[in-house]
């Protein structure tokens, strides 16, 4: 099955044979629910039901030319059920209604018309305080309520992890990595160049082997792998967390460390950084140095390297950034 847009009558066909849907049921609409980046993701309306239809393809959707592991889809499937046993994480998570191995593909409750966090990257957009209290308790609950010093197998998702730790660890920091970040924003390239140093590299790759390595006897966590305002949603039942398909058995503070980084480059106050900081629960054994070179390396990536973000801010507050980025992880 090939999802597609355009092959409405394929896709009733297929849904009704995996009893997602009635043999004669109808499919009404078919639209994208949003901008996504990894996968192909349609909202399919029926008379009965409105789903998510999302199928994983051997590329990135954003960007066809990077090639991306298919089982994605399967990991994040997974992780669906994994925290299902949780009433509390389930609550803030769709429902998984079904898994098709062979295609790559998932069906998940509809959660409606939704938004996600980007808009906090644009001038002003604070965001509310009850809202950071959910997305922190979330997280708080996720690392601890997996918490282990043997990680489940299942879980290492190693293909995932390989494509990030590139982009995040490794592709920043090549001098010449085919990227012209001129085409971003004027002077930034130039700006980049400065950062693109030994001393910085080796810190990054040192840095990368921590997240890359399984350690039996260090405690880990089942991470989402992800967390940044574009797996953040707004909706009319509240926030809601989406698309874990990073998600892996490592240090918790890997996903603290990308939502502060992301509230520094979405120029969130202070008092949101502080209600973060304060809110998050610590497991024993939380290394806040490891904390700050992880936020550290997001900010590297997210302002130098490929996947940039809808950010408003001026040459001179990325410089600024970057060398608060440079400070947490070399220290």
């Amino acid at each position: 099955m090939h999802l597609d847009e355009k092959d409405p009558e394929g896709l009733q066909i297929y849904l009704a044979r995996n009893g997602w849907i009635a043999d004669d049921e109808p499919l009404i609409s078919l639209g994208k629910p949003g901008e996504g980046n990894m996968n192909y993701t349609l909202r399919v309306r029926t008379p009965n039901r409105s789903l998510i239809v999302k199928q994983a393809r051997g590329y990135v959707e954003k960007y066809p030319s990077i090639a991306a592991p298919t089982e994605r889809a399967i990991m994040e499937g997974l992780f669906y059920r994994e925290i299902a046993q949780n009433p509390e994480l389930h609550r803030y998570m769709p429902d998984l209604l079904g898994i098709d191995e062979g295609e790559n593909l998932l069906v998940l409750e509809d959660l409606g018309d939704a938004s996600d966090f980007s808009t906090c990257y644009q001038p002003g957009q604070a965001i509310a305080a009850d809202e950071i209290k959910t997305l922190i308790t979330y997280l708080s609950v996720l690392h601890n309520q997996f918490l282990t010093d043997r990680a489940n197998p299942a879980f290492a998702n190693r293909a995932m992890r390989a494509l990030n730790h590139e982009h995040i660890f490794i592709y920043p920091f090549l001098v010449d990595n085919g990227v012209n970040l001129d085409g971003v924003q004027a002077g930034l390239q130039a700006l980049a160049m400065s950062y693109k140093n030994p001393a910085l590299a080796e810190a990054a790759r040192q840095l990368g082997q921590r997240y890359l390595a399984d350690q039996p006897g260090v405690p880990g966590t089942l991470l989402h792998g992800d967390y940044y305002p574009g797996s953040w949603l707004r909706t009319d039942s509240g926030v809601k967390v989406i698309d874990p398909e990073f998600c892996f058995y490592g240090p918790a503070e890997f996903d603290l460390g990308v939502m502060l980084a992301h509230l520094h480059l979405a120029q969130q106050p202070e008092w949101v950084h502080q209600q973060v900081l304060a809110g998050y629960v610590r497991h024993g054994g939380f290394d806040e140095q490891l904390l700050r070179r992880f936020t550290g390396i997001e900010l590297l990536r997210r302002l130098i390297g490929l996947a940039q973000l809808p950010l408003s801010l001026s040459l001179d507050e990325k410089s600024q950034l970057l060398q608060l980025a440079t400070t947490l992880v070399i220290g």
